[in-house]
């Protein structure tokens, strides 16, 4: 639609005149092409030079590119050899036309610095360079939280023009656009750059069609500040729980102490979620963790209710023991766990019968005798109860050390899977 004549020049070194490029800011309002069925190509790329934010609650990236952009003006085109060898100038951008390039996941004002000018060479290729601010949408999962890892897209295309109008092409191969970005990463905050991956493809709507470059800008957390602050902690808490188990089950200690360890890890659980991520997609592996342990510590505190509670039924009731009981608890289970039966209490002393003592049909002695004889059945009766008491207090140790091996073995296969589940999300 316009004519192909090249640039003139006022002189042997002062480039493209300035009559001839007013012509050519006139034209900005339509596409630099002098064949309207040929289309614009214009090539992408991008340095990452810093990871401003994650806003898991949102759902929001927040980055800072350097962003690059190539086309060629037809209708900037000279011979520097009749324009004093200039082969490059710089232009005011709003002079010119631009290609209509934007980011599909934007989701905010732009709120980076403007670049005023474009370099041009004598070829009518045009250099554009802008800083530019990216507020996208991007799908975060943060069930492994702290140890995620995030994939964000980046999906480069122009707005109104379809693929008639514009193509687009990258102007660097991906490795070296994230070669680059390693290079100059200044920000990155608790987030590292770990690959950046790109692919050419048409976007379809109705009967048109849009060129697009899309990005896959792959992130992961540093998880020291959480691990330091979160999981150290519990852990801590967790083995306190456990030492807790070697206190005497007979003793009040033991209760109580479970109790405060209770309340202080309800207390350290109100602290720390103000650092753990919020979104309605679903819970992070850190919360069920920390639910987990929480439930814990309660079974713990259950079961040193039941402890206590066995203590005092044989101390307190006098109830004797049911068969089944001393047959399952004392036999089965303390063979099952290698317990070793042990006197918990002093061995009541050995009664002498009264004959021993005092032999003989002495009839002034049946008065005392009788008496001891009474003594005697007291003292049976106290023994007795002893026995009973020992023996409940032989059914709490039991169950105390079965219950307190179970405890372990679920802590220690928690805190394996765990783990497992956090290292191979981690090392992806």
């Amino acid at each position: 639609p316009f004519g192909g004549a090249e640039l003139r020049c006022t002189g042997s070194s002062s480039g493209p005149s300035y009559e001839s490029l007013k012509e050519v800011f006139d034209k900005k309002s339509f596409r630099p092409t002098l064949n309207y069925s040929r289309p614009t190509s214009v090539n992408i790329s991008f340095t990452i030079y810093a990871v401003l934010g994650v806003n898991e609650k949102s759902q929001i990236l927040t980055t800072f590119l350097w962003l690059r952009l190539f086309w060629q003006n037809e209708f900037l085109t000279w011979k520097p050899g009749q324009c004093g060898s200039v082969e490059k100038i710089s232009l005011p951008v709003e002079d010119l036309w631009t290609p209509d390039i934007i980011v599909y996941e934007f989701i905010d004002e732009d709120k980076s610095q403007h670049t005023p000018f474009v370099y041009v060479n004598h070829t009518g290729r045009i250099r554009y360079d802008r800083m530019l601010r990216v507020v996208s949408s991007c799908n975060l999962g943060i069930f492994n939280f702290p140890f995620d890892v995030q994939n964000c897209s980046l999906t480069f295309g122009s707005y109104m023009h379809t693929v008639r109008d514009v193509r687009l092409g990258m102007a660097l191969p991906v490795e070296q656009i994230m070669e680059n970005s390693l290079q100059y990463l200044e920000t990155s905050g608790e987030w590292e750059l770990l690959k950046i991956e790109g692919t050419s493809d048409i976007l379809k709507f109705d009967i048109d069609e849009w060129d697009i470059i899309t990005f896959w800008v792959v992130i992961r957390r540093r998880p020291v500040l959480y691990v330091v602050n979160l999981l150290i902690p519990s852990a801590f808490l967790m083995l306190i729980d456990i030492l807790s188990f070697f206190l005497p089950p007979h003793s009040t200690d033991r209760a109580s102490f479970k109790m405060t360890l209770l309340l202080g890890y309800t207390v350290f659980l109100l602290i720390m979620n103000d650092l753990l991520p919020s979104t309605a997609n679903g819970t992070p592996l850190i919360g069920i963790y920390f639910s987990v342990c929480l439930a814990l510590l309660v079974l713990s505190l259950l079961e040193t209710v039941i402890i206590t509670h066995v203590l005092h039924r044989g101390a307190l009731q006098s109830v004797s023991m049911p068969i089944w009981v001393r047959r399952f608890v004392l036999g089965f289970i303390a063979q099952l766990i290698c317990y070793q039966h042990r006197n918990v209490l002093p061995n009541a002393p050995e009664l002498v019968p009264p004959e021993a003592l005092y032999p003989g049909p002495d009839m002034q002695l049946a008065m005392i005798i009788q008496n001891l004889c009474r003594v005697r059945e007291m003292l049976e009766n106290k023994q007795h109860l002893r026995a009973q008491e020992e023996e409940w207090m032989l059914v709490a140790y039991v169950l105390d050390s079965l219950l307190y091996r179970l405890y372990l073995i679920f802590i220690g296969s928690y805190a394996v899977i765990i783990i497992s589940v956090w290292c191979v999300w981690y090392n992806i």
